[in-house]
């Protein structure tokens, strides 16, 4: 038989396998209808169900990977979702599998919703980040890269705003405590040393002495050494030679170290 025949064969057998099974879900359910509540044949038709498609629930749990949980745990909410799908399911519903897959789904979105954030953001915004996170695991899938926002907007129905807001709201997912900052090997640390703290009391001292000071030297102090200008651009500002400047700059900060110097003492 050709390549192409056995795979024709092969499917035709998965086909056959499936419909088997649909069938036997379909029969289970409709004999668990006709049970009461307590009947134990109830629960062990139940449990046969939830062991029979927990590899549904694993397959669907995947999808959720990386995302910070351990996959068993996400396993574990899976199963759940599976469970509440064989709860709920109505055989005039149609296929187990159609109405099982979005209720598995559901539960873990939830999951991450109300569980998966370390800052608080609207319920809409978890939701578009579940689904953005979802479709850029199937298309890094499908493409062997990650997906550029724009593949990801056309591939889940959005706009490329939608997808950069769920990205951006990814940040908040996971925080960093501030034990955990100051532990890291960098030394990186929120605050610092203000070596400026040392100059407080002179620039409070300084304040009043400065006032004090002549308008012309007030200005030179303040092209000098608040706006970094040379002695020859003040100069040429003030109206007077480089030297007068040099010699009035030298006059005034003895002035002002002499009256700081006691005014310290003083105090």
């Amino acid at each position: 038989m050709s390549p192409a025949g056995k795979a024709g064969e092969a499917a035709e057998r998965a086909r056959a396998d499936k419909a088997r099974r649909d069938a036997e879900d379909v029969a289970r359910f409709q004999e668990m209808a006709g049970l009461a509540e307590g009947d134990p044949r109830r629960a062990a038709l139940r449990g046969e169900l939830v062991a029979d498609h927990v590899d549904l629930a694993r397959n669907l749990a995947r999808k959720f990977d990386r995302r910070g949980d351990q996959l068993e745990d996400l396993v574990q909410v899976a199963t759940i979702g599976l469970i509440k799908a064989v709860d709920r399911f109505e055989v005039e519903r149609g296929n187990f599998y159609a109405f099982a897959i979005p209720t598995i789904m559901g539960e873990l979105r939830r999951h991450f919703r109300d569980t998966g954030w370390a800052v608080r953001v609207p319920r809409q915004l978890k939701e578009l980040h579940v689904t953005v996170a979802a479709g850029r695991n199937e298309l890094s899938q499908q493409l062997g890269r990650a997906p550029k926002p724009s593949e990801l907007a056309e591939h889940l129905g959005l706009t490329k705003e939608q997808v950069y807001e769920a990205l951006v709201a990814s940040a908040g997912k996971q925080g960093t405590s501030l034990d955990a900052r100051l532990a890291e090997p960098s030394g990186d640390r929120f605050g610092y040393t203000d070596d400026r703290l040392d100059e407080v009391d002179n620039r409070r001292a300084l304040g009043p002495l400065l006032a004090e000071l002549p308008e012309r030297e007030q200005r030179i102090i303040v092209l000098r050494f608040f706006r970094g200008l040379s002695q020859a651009d003040i100069a040429r500002r003030v109206g007077v030679s480089q030297m007068q400047v040099s010699r009035l700059l030298a006059k005034t900060l003895e002035r002002l170290r002499n009256a700081l110097g006691e005014d310290t003492m003083a105090g």
